[in-house]
């Protein structure tokens, strides 16, 4: 698990009293709108030259996924907003009191937190996915953006609240090639063809240019299956522990125990290929269940 990725609450100096979220029922059926994957088999993983052997991105294999559903874009601010209202749930980033904010964009209530390896970490007491920066911001203009500083279990809460649930890795995967096979990124090869950006990572030098953080759900255009943005502006979490799904890796020592943290995929607007391109479809690194960022959110998938 790479903490310029994924920081983790275990990982930092800070610590905090971690009380478990109350448990949500289903609210509803799937609701209407989702993409339907027709399901079959896949080749799975990847053997990019500047992959991650590491972070068990290969052996490529045969993988048969069952038909399912799954959101076109990632759970945004307002949808969020609708399930908080309805049910009157607490993230645990509100419960624990603080959550992992980009240095760049924090606005206040810095705390002693240092996350090794990745200094342009803070935790800030006070931010959540009202708060996203930390006291003093807002979602009032981002209604359309991906919700963030939200836990496994936060998104869990809510899928299950939705009638959903987290996708698998490998139905991720699945929808996030678009019917295509063994391509870098969600559109092909070529990671601007014709010269026009296809995703939300990171510009310039990192980590100091002007970053613009989190992009509307719907930015750039779909891939084949017509979802959005699947490579960059936010990482999203996927019903899988770390270590179960690719075998060969899962004592691997580059990574987090099997079983203590959930794989997230996607990449997001803070990836850069001078140290993190983990925005290619075959890219994964995970985070502990209870650990939330700015830049990590979620969408939802459903049977057929």
């Amino acid at each position: 698990m790479s903490a310029c990725c994924g920081p983790s609450r275990d990982g930092a100096a800070a610590a905090a009293t971690h009380r478990q979220p109350v448990g949500i029922t289903t609210r509803r059926v799937a609701p209407r709108g989702m993409v339907r994957i027709p399901g079959g088999t896949f080749l799975m993983g990847g053997t990019d030259p500047d992959g991650r052997p590491e972070d068990g991105e290969g052996p490529v294999r045969e993988v048969r996924v069952d038909p399912f559903m799954i959101d076109p874009a990632c759970v945004t601010n307002a949808q969020f907003a609708t399930f908080v209202k309805e049910t009157g749930y607490v993230t645990e980033a509100e419960t624990i009191g603080w959550s992992f904010v980009f240095r760049q964009f924090v606005t206040g209530g810095v705390m002693d937190a240092t996350v090794p390896g990745a200094p342009w970490w803070a935790g800030v007491e006070g931010a959540t996915w009202r708060s996203p920066e930390g006291p003093g911001s807002s979602i009032g203009d981002r209604q359309n953006h991906p919700v963030v500083h939200v836990s496994w279990n936060d998104a869990t809460a809510y899928a299950t609240w939705a009638g959903k649930r987290l996708p698998t890795e490998a139905e991720w995967e699945m929808a996030a090639r678009g019917g295509l096979e063994q391509k870098r990124y969600p559109w092909g090869d070529e990671l601007a063809p014709s010269g026009r950006p296809r995703c939300n990572i990171w510009q310039g030098r990192f980590p100091t240019a002007p970053s613009r953080g989190t992009m509307p759900v719907k930015s750039f255009q779909p891939n084949g299956y017509g979802l959005y943005n699947v490579s960059g502006n936010v990482w999203e979490w996927t019903a899988d522990w770390w270590g179960t799904t690719w075998e060969p890796y899962a004592d691997n020592p580059a990574g987090p125990a099997e079983g203590t943290a959930r794989v997230i995929r996607g990449g997001s607007y803070m990836c850069h290929d001078s140290y993190c391109n983990r925005y290619r479809v075959a890219a994964r690194t995970a985070n502990t269940p209870d650990s939330s960022t700015g830049h990590t959110g979620f969408r939802c998938a459903a049977i057929v």
